[in-house]
């Protein structure tokens, strides 16, 4: 089929960001493509938990109506610390709730509420509760025909190819499975759900998380006229002058270079740098002293859309500490040569584990967020051979909880510990032999630990000591659901290395999303929204869904933005519909 080689708007990448912006885009009246290189769409969204940190949005006002514009402007002020922007922060606070009324009233969108605390509940402006939403679980037969081009989650983290959400019954339910009648039903249930589904269609069909919000998306997309052209990567940004015009794409008919023109501008939502290996190489702290790194990220996140900017004006820099969303993460062997990465999101806040470095030595709180930890292993690893770290266990805990890609019993173990992703020793020397550990320290760890662990105590890293600490733990443990001692052998362990969730710093913008040149002007009708754009949060991780909730507000505002254009100046967009507001 021949199409138009001529749009209002061309937005290079399908993930939330960027389909986020031609939905609204296209809601204003412009006539809007999607363009996306791998054959299937999705993007990281589609491998992601799926969960957007959005405060004062509808559903969270219900669970904590004592929440303020005052307390996220001060948490945000706590968290992003010298990289703190007045402006991004208001508009962040204005759009966000806009955005998700927006979603829900007129697109195929649906959120549902966490109980996910702030990831720092007790600093200044925190909550335990109504910031965090998540996207509703989705029939993905919805997408008709374009059902395979969904992006499928991480291999990893399905059972299966079966999908939790980690903050749902679901989990709860397996975990319990051989222990109580009713999570046997209800684990039974679904397995046998799922297996009907994979007999019928190849696949699993009710999707959730990542999955489900890319999912949503996708389908709100098609139902409006908007075309997400797979296999068609953009190469170049086509300029006039000094304004973006266009974009070169190789892909479709033949494979030939083609030119898209585009009125109103292009928006770049390519998913940041995490496989650009020369620039990770320069960004990544551990990446520069020579350790290894893991992404679990989509390996066509290749820098495309800043080296894009790059060659139309605008000058990329590597300004946070902390340039990615850390993310320990174990390489998991599949067999027969397929090889994954499994992110540590659940077990390292279980009682009964703990983290060690090769010295034997425990570095940090382990129950902290994913980002906390991995922040904390970079800088506890700088003098070490890697960057590496050791979750230990006894057998209990291995069978109550499993262990990263190890199931709780009464999965079998035995090829993983085949494979050596799962190490086994009958005394903790033993496994830290096994592990390549210092033995003399793992010891001395384990039996300072217990000595607290048994009281439910860790006085030397205060585990279980925030409602998020606790939210991902064992409430049936007491007194803390976050520690039990390591003490009955055999003991286990697996090897963690880092990896991200996607790069957080990336272009310099306008809060509408206008990429700016090294001298703060912007480039007429280029724009970046998604991990392409430096993130407001200054590299800093302060709730579930951080990355999601700013980079979908921000591209509500950024398609706003556009069709509110003519020509090269901003003029008044177009009327809003209820609960709507559009930007000065």
């Amino acid at each position: 089929m021949s199409m138009d080689t001529e749009y209002d708007l061309i937005v290079v990448g399908s993930g939330a960001a960027g389909l986020t912006c031609a939905i609204t885009a296209k809601s204003r009246g412009l006539n809007v493509v999607v363009l996306e290189k791998e054959p299937v769409f999705g993007g990281t969204t589609a491998l992601s938990g799926g969960v957007l940190w959005i405060p004062l949005n509808h559903h969270g006002r219900r669970q904590n109506a004592a929440d303020s514009v005052e307390a996220v402007r001060t948490y945000l002020m706590h968290e992003t610390g010298r990289f703190y922007d007045e402006e991004s922060a208001s508009a962040f606070i204005e759009y966000g709730p806009q955005m998700v009324d927006f979603m829900e009233r007129t697109t195929q969108m649906k959120f549902v509420p966490t109980l996910y605390p702030d990831y720092h509940p007790d600093a200044p402006g925190g909550v335990d509760v109504g910031r965090s939403i998540l996207a509703a679980a989705y029939d993905i037969r919805g997408l008709g025909k374009d059902m395979k081009r969904l992006k499928p989650p991480l291999k990893s983290i399905t059972f299966m190819g079966m999908m939790f959400n980690s903050s749902n019954a679901d989990l709860k339910h397996f975990f319990q499975a051989t222990k109580s009648l009713t999570s046997f039903l209800y684990v039974a249930k679904r397995l046998a759900s799922h297996l009907r589904e994979l007999a019928l269609y190849g696949r699993a069909i009710n999707v959730t998380s990542g999955n489900a919000l890319a999912a949503r998306l996708a389908q709100s997309a098609l139902d409006m006229g908007i075309p997400i052209l797979t296999s068609t990567a953009a190469s170049r940004v086509v300029m006039q002058g000094d304004r973006a015009v266009g974009v070169a794409v190789q892909g479709g008919q033949g494979g030939a270079e083609r030119t898209l023109h585009a009125r109103r501008g292009v928006v770049l939502a390519c998913g940041g740098f995490p496989h650009d290996l020369q620039r990770i190489a320069q960004a990544y702290p551990h990446v520069r002293r020579g350790h290894g790194h893991l992404s679990p990220t989509p390996e066509s996140n290749t820098g495309d859309g800043i080296r894009m900017a790059e060659a139309a004006g605008a000058r990329m820099e590597i300004r946070f500490q902390e340039p990615s969303a850390w993310m320990p993460v174990t390489r998991v062997d599949f067999g027969n040569g397929e090889v994954g990465v499994f992110p540590h999101l659940l077990d390292r806040y279980k009682p009964g584990v703990i983290g060690v470095l090769s010295n034997g030595r425990r570095f940090t709180n382990e129950s902290n967020s994913y980002h906390d930890v991995g922040a904390a292993m970079v800088q506890a690893c700088k003098d070490l051979p890697e960057t590496a770290m050791w979750l230990i266990c006894d057998k209990a805990t291995l069978g109550k909880y499993g262990l990263g890609y190890v199931k709780p019993a009464p999965m079998p173990i035995g090829r993983f510990l085949r494979n050596g992703y799962l190490l086994q020793g009958r005394t903790v020397a033993e496994l830290a032999a096994h592990a390549g550990i210092d033995a003399a320290g793992l010891e001395q760890t384990v039996r300072e630990y217990n000595t607290g662990a048994v009281r439910g105590e860790d006085p030397a890293f205060a585990r279980g000591s925030t409602s998020f600490n606790r939210y991902l733990a064992d409430p049936a443990q007491r007194p803390n659901p976050c520690v039990a001692p390591v003490q009955e052998g055999p003991f286990y362990a697996i090897k963690l290395v880092m990896g991200d969730l996607g790069t957080f710093d990336g272009l310099r913008t306008s809060v509408a999303g206008e990429v700016l040149r090294p001298d703060g002007s912007a480039i007429p009708g280029l724009y970046a929204v998604g991990n392409d754009r430096a993130s407001m949060m200054g590299g800093n991780y302060p709730g579930a869904g951080i990355t999601h909730g700013p980079n979908m507000a921000f591209g509500y505002l950024t398609g706003l933005h556009i069709a509110g254009q003519t020509g090269g100046g901003a003029a008044a967009a177009a009327p809003a519909t209820a609960n709507e507001a559009v930007p000065a």
